[in-house]
This record gives structure tokens, sequence and C-alpha cells, in this order.
């Protein structure tokens, strides 16, 4: 005699169904960010915009032509990049990778790594990263940004920037950090 899933088993996997959040162009939360990389991040998805079992961080970066991000690293979380559109250099331990659309990076913990737009136009890639926190450290080192406004002037980066890399993402700076 074969047992069948009555109103309770399916009452108790319903209740298990995670979360969904659909978002459309120009619903991210947006950030300007500080040099060397200037250009501008959206965070899609995040443990604050949506509840998350396994948390992530996920959005884009768009960098501008001459900008770029300086190296570092993750001791507590995997990295992916995929690149959308531009071109440029990725750095990783010291090895360089073109950048181009449909270039995707994997970045393992304590992988020191660094993007340069060294193209004529915006380079724009996906981020993902694995427990979260990126989004945490780009709206605490940037500046909100609104739909239409126009660039701002390149700023620094806040003075306490080391100790928010800590709190958040990033192992402690090398020594020998190597510059683009």
């Amino acid at each position: 005699m074969s047992e069948q899933a009555g109103p309770s088993a399916q009452t108790h996997a319903a209740s298990h169904l995670g979360d969904v959040l659909v978002k459309q162009p120009g619903e991210e939360v947006s950030y300007w960010q500080p040099v060397p990389a200037n250009g501008h991040i959206d965070v899609i998805f995040a443990p604050h915009l949506v509840p998350m079992e396994f948390p992530i961080g996920f959005g884009t970066q768009t960098v501008p032509p001459g900008g770029y991000v300086r190296e570092h690293a993750h001791d507590r979380n995997e990295e992916v990049i995929f690149v959308i559109r531009g071109k440029g250099r990725a750095v990783v331990d010291g090895v360089s990778h073109e950048m181009q659309p449909g270039s995707a990076f994997f970045i393992g913990r304590n992988r020191r790594h660094m993007f340069i737009n060294e193209g004529t136009e915006d380079i724009l890639w996906t981020w993902l990263i694995v427990p979260n926190g990126l989004e945490d450290f780009f709206r605490l080192i940037g500046r909100p940004r609104h739909p239409g406004e126009p660039t701002p002037e390149p700023f620094p980066r806040p003075e306490n920037v080391l100790q928010i890399e800590r709190d958040t993402v990033f192992a402690a700076q090398p020594d020998d950090q190597r510059q683009p």
C-alpha cells in the first residue's frame, strides 16, 4: 500500500518556500564611488533587501576609463565577476587577464585582485560575493546616487577606509600592494 502526501505535507512544504524579489532597471540601490575607482555601483540583492537562507551580495559596478579597483583580497568571502561591456584588465595574484564582455572570474578567499579600465568607455561588470558584505562597504565609502543626476567630481575615500574594509569583507592590506 503506498502512502500519499495529504494536506498537512503540502502545507509543510509550502511553509518552507523562500522569498522572491524581482528588480527592474532603476530599482536598485546605487552609490557613487570614490577615487581610484570612481564610477558607481548598484546593489541589486542583499540580505537587507530580501530574506536569504544563504546570504549573498549581488550587483553591478561601472568604472570609467582610467579608473580602477585597487588591489585587495577577501579573507572570508568568495567573489564572482562577469564582464558585461567595456574592456580592461584584471590582475589576480600578480597575473594579468583580459577583461572583455563575457569574461568571468571566480576569485577564492585570500586571492589578491584588482580591476583596471584601460579602455575608452565605461567597463561594467556584475559582482557576486558570498557571504555578503560588499554592499555595506560600498554604502559606507560611497555617496547615494539617484537616477538622472550628473556624475560628481572625483572625491576621496573616507579617512577611516581601512577600518571600514576590515569591518566588512576585506583582508588586511598587504605591505606590497601592487599598483595598476
